[in-house]
């Protein structure tokens, strides 16, 4: 038991300092690009990097977290193997076809920002293998390792934007894809190294398997392209509507959400790893109760920090980033109520992939993208940067609501007391180290 707590301590550490990591790189680039017109260049060019990256990914991560566990516990050796090697190729291949999106936004895009975007172009291809390196560690149980990479991977981050921002906008972009290849070439190499302690087998067909992972693989992809249109396109809409200005503003008003993000990661990463090995077996009743005390933990906490939050947005802006930002502090405030919902779902991540259930998310991402991306349109236009925030909360709010509706629909096929047994297992194997690399 000791040992689980170490991990799951660890995780939670590496997590939160990632985090840290990556919002000190917000910081650092609107002070080092000195005006709000070149942070929105930059904001710009980085959610078109995320919008044309998450669109063309073929997400099978989760896929391979799911079936790979079950490979696991019937030590079908082969199978995960092949499991594996499909995955690899269909990573590279959508990391491919996202920098080439990135090239043809680039020809038809504003010239300014031509250069940034030409760059942006080979982040998703050095990134590609990152997420399905993660997946690995993930197998072997090993989360806190694959948090201490994320703490790795957003340091050099940091450094690279502090270097590049000095210079220019085009210049930021290039540092990142520094970091994003010093980043992606270590997680992978430890992760090819967590692979290869399973023992070796000749891959063989998925046989009956293979209809169920293809089905997996296409609803994940989709839901997370749809995931990407939201979070992509929105502020892209925003800006052809209003002002690269006012996208910069949009970014930094995100804040909130990030740290709400930060504070429920490390419960997110252990339910993806813990409940998708008690769900594959047998028991699915303590996964569901895990859930529901997820929510009622997350809801007390949101109504405690919330409120004071809320108040002092304005001064917390003023000091962070400067005075000339804080007419996001509006915006901040919609998206730290946005924040507070997501929070009380924030299970809905890891859920689908536990029960295998990707259509899920498909459903519920593509619910709030049909609202959000409209209302960024209207709203962006009349108010901004507050506008799409509101926007933003609106569409979380109906996200949310389908979830509850959805969970209580769900039905465990265990028996009454699945639990102990799933929790004896976890300590035999904390206290054996049997997940231990």
């Amino acid at each position: 038991m000791p040992r689980l707590l170490v991990r799951r301590s660890t995780t939670a550490i590496g997590i939160y300092s990632s985090v840290a990591l990556g919002f000190l790189a917000t910081i650092v680039a609107t002070r080092e690009l000195h005006s709000t017109q070149l942070f929105g260049d930059y904001a710009t060019v980085i959610f078109a990097v995320g919008l044309l990256q998450g669109f063309f990914d073929v997400t099978v991560e989760e896929a391979v977290v799911k079936y790979g566990f079950r490979y696991v516990t019937r030590e079908d050796w082969s199978k995960l193997r092949r499991l594996v090697s499909a995955a690899v190729s269909f990573k590279v291949a959508g990391g491919i076809l996202g920098g080439i999106g990135l090239l043809v936004f680039a020809a038809f895009g504003p010239s300014r920002l031509a250069g940034a975007l030409a760059l942006g172009a080979l982040i998703p291809i050095v990134q590609a293998l990152d997420g399905l390196a993660g997946a690995m560690l993930y197998l072997r149980g090993r989360y806190d390792i694959r948090s201490a990479f994320l703490v790795w991977s957003m340091a050099l981050r940091l450094a690279g934007v502090a270097v590049g921002a000095h210079f220019g906008v085009t210049q930021a972009i290039a540092g990142v894809l520094v970091a994003q290849t010093v980043g992606t070439a270590s997680v992978v190499l430890v992760g090819l190294n967590a692979f290869r302690r399973f023992p070796r087998a000749e891959p063989v067909p998925l046989g009956d398997d293979r209809r169920e992972i293809r089905s997996f693989f296409t609803q994940s992809t989709l839901a997370s392209g749809v995931m990407s249109l939201r979070s992509g396109l929105g502020p892209l809409l925003l800006g052809a509507v209003s002002s690269t200005v006012q996208v910069g503003l949009f970014r930094v008003a995100q804040a909130p959400q990030s740290a709400f993000q930060a504070l429920s990661a490390p419960v997110r990463m252990v339910l993806l790893t813990e409940q998708t090995r008690d769900w594959e077996r047998g028991n699915q009743r303590a996964v569901l109760r895990d859930v529901r005390r997820y929510s009622v933990a997350a809801f007390a906490l949101c109504v405690v920090v919330v409120p004071p939050v809320f108040v002092f947005v304005p001064t917390l802006i003023r000091w962070v980033n400067g005075s000339e930002y804080v007419g996001a502090a509006n915006a901040a405030r919609f998206f730290l109520l946005a924040a507070a919902v997501q929070a009380v779902v924030g299970w809905t991540k890891s859920f689908p992939v536990t029960i295998g259930r990707p259509e899920l998310r498909l459903r519920t991402h593509g619910l709030e993208t049909v609202l959000v991306l409209p209302l960024i349109l209207v709203f962006g236009a009349l108010w901004g940067a507050t506008g799409a925030a509101a926007a933003v909360l609106a569409g979380m709010c109906a996200f949310a609501a389908a979830w509850f509706v959805l969970l209580f629909r769900i039905e465990p096929e265990d028996g009454a007391e699945p639990a102990t047994r799933g929790e004896e297992l976890t300590v035999e194997e904390a206290e054996t180290g049997a997940l231990s690399l």
